[in-house]
């Protein structure tokens, strides 16, 4: 695998950290060489948070330049436009359709903006917007869109599903794997 370089974006609550841990411990898993850095917004408060993973045969550094992210996996629409500039232009952007009002728009002082994967869309040809909330939804917890959303992006790794459901089970709580492991068998298919 050449290196891959993937940005993680959500909102505070919604496991962009425990994608990054889970998909970093799949990466090794096979055999690939690993860096990762976090990025906390204001997480407690519903604000922005933002893992880089970099995988491949020799990584040097977890940090992604502007236009360097292979892949930009953002579990809320508004992310995915905050951290576009990050995307390679021959970039995927996978994300989930889903609107998280942030604290300006819910105290009244700007709008919400429209039409973001239509945006996404007109600048990048690999957009995939992701209906990631009901898949969680139809699961019964919606605190798993970030582990759907995973295994939609891992369909395009050659990491194995089997490696995917050990990193599974060796970092979520073991009470929640079994769901975990539905959550990303239900995005990989998706």
């Amino acid at each position: 695998m050449r290196n891959v370089s993937i940005l993680i974006a959500g909102v505070g609550g919604q496991g962009t950290l425990l994608t990054s841990q889970v998909l970093g411990a799949a990466a090794m898993k096979a055999g690939y060489d690993v860096k990762m850095s976090e990025v906390h917004g204001m997480a407690q408060r519903g604000g922005s948070v933002v893992t880089y993973v970099r995988i491949g045969e020799n990584v040097d550094s977890p940090v992604i330049e502007k236009g360097g992210a292979d892949i930009l996996l953002c579990f809320e629409k508004l992310e995915a436009l905050r951290w576009i500039d990050y995307t390679k232009k021959d970039g995927t952007i996978i994300v989930n359709d889903q609107q998280i009002d942030p604290m300006p728009v819910i105290i009244g002082s700007v709008k919400y903006p429209e039409g973001i994967i239509e945006k996404l869309s007109a600048n990048f040809k690999n957009v995939i917007p992701v209906k990631a909330l009901d898949a969680a939804k139809e699961l019964g917890n919606i605190k798993v869109l970030n582990i759907v959303m995973l295994g939609l992006m891992a369909k395009n790794t050659d990491i194995p599903v089997k490696t995917w459901h050990e990193a599974i089970r060796e970092t979520v709580k073991e009470k929640f794997v079994e769901l975990n492991i539905k959550a990303f068998d239900k995005g990989y298919h998706l």
